[in-house]
């Protein structure tokens, strides 16, 4: 891993921090690789059972690092915009698209700027805690770019293609309120950091296979047809209950102790 990113794992959570506070934690080719490698690495990890994402610095992200659009040695050639097999996902769209991927629930604590890539990063999360202050923006636009990091997928389900297409054309920069009427925060908190590993903390708590079963299901049945959904549904439900996990669920609320789930 480098040094772009702080990772720690403690008590089934991973803690994510992104470590460029000097430059508003903003994206190189550096940061693009590690957010990739470390979803990677948390995927392969069966006793992670929930991820909290955050930056260093007071700051989520501050999308592109300008220096990236404007060095010769940084080439963006049609190779680079391939899927990172297995994923169908280029190497700057897995930096967002890793997070859906991962099969726990994944918390990101937004503070600060989060900007253009920043909140395509924020958006591959199932959850986005942030306080009153931060501000956001859709900010490609600023630069001659489009959003490219994977919005197509995380943001369809949340806001309308009439908003979405003025945020992206306006680039403009709005705060968490909007944010919060948007979907694109999930709740506002004073220390949304805190509020994410407390969150994280009790779905770890809970089955790993339940929890892992409602991802999958949000994210693959609301864009199949109706029957498709009902079959996922079933499927997903008839291995849950099947696991030794779903049995412990059941002893330990009986038995009023807590569970002791296996990885």
């Amino acid at each position: 891993m480098n040094d772009r990113l702080s990772i720690r794992v403690e008590g089934h959570v991973a803690d994510v921090m992104l470590n460029r506070p000097e430059k508003y934690n903003a994206l190189d080719m550096r940061m693009f690789e590690a957010l990739g490698e470390a979803a990677d690495s948390l995927g392969e990890n069966s006793s992670v059972r929930a991820v909290v994402l955050h930056g260093s610095g007071g700051n989520f992200c501050a999308g592109i690092d300008v220096q990236v659009l404007s060095d010769p040695a940084v080439r963006i050639d049609e190779a680079v915009m391939q899927p990172v097999a297995p994923s169908p996902a280029n190497l700057f769209q897995r930096a967002a698209y890793a997070w859906r991927e991962l099969p726990m629930p994944v918390i990101c604590a937004l503070s600060g700027v989060t900007y253009g890539g920043g909140l395509q990063i924020a958006l591959g999360a199932d959850l986005r805690f942030s306080d009153a202050a931060a501000r956001f923006s859709i900010m490609e636009s600023k630069w001659g770019l489009i959003p490219d990091m994977a919005i197509s997928t995380t943001l369809r389900d949340i806001v309308r293609p009439d908003r979405v297409k003025e945020l992206a054309w306006s680039a403009r920069i709005f705060g968490a309120a909007e944010a919060l009427d948007l979907g694109i925060v999930t709740q506002i908190h004073d220390d949304p950091l805190a509020a994410a590993r407390a969150a994280a903390a009790e779905y770890a708590a809970k089955s790993p296979d339940s929890m892992r079963g409602i991802k999958q299901l949000v994210n693959r049945a609301w864009q199949l047809e109706e029957p498709d959904a009902l079959a996922l549904e079933a499927e997903i439900q008839y291995r849950v209950m099947a696991s030794p996990n779903q049995s412990e669920a059941v002893r330990a609320n009986l038995e009023e102790r807590a569970p002791e789930f296996k990885d």
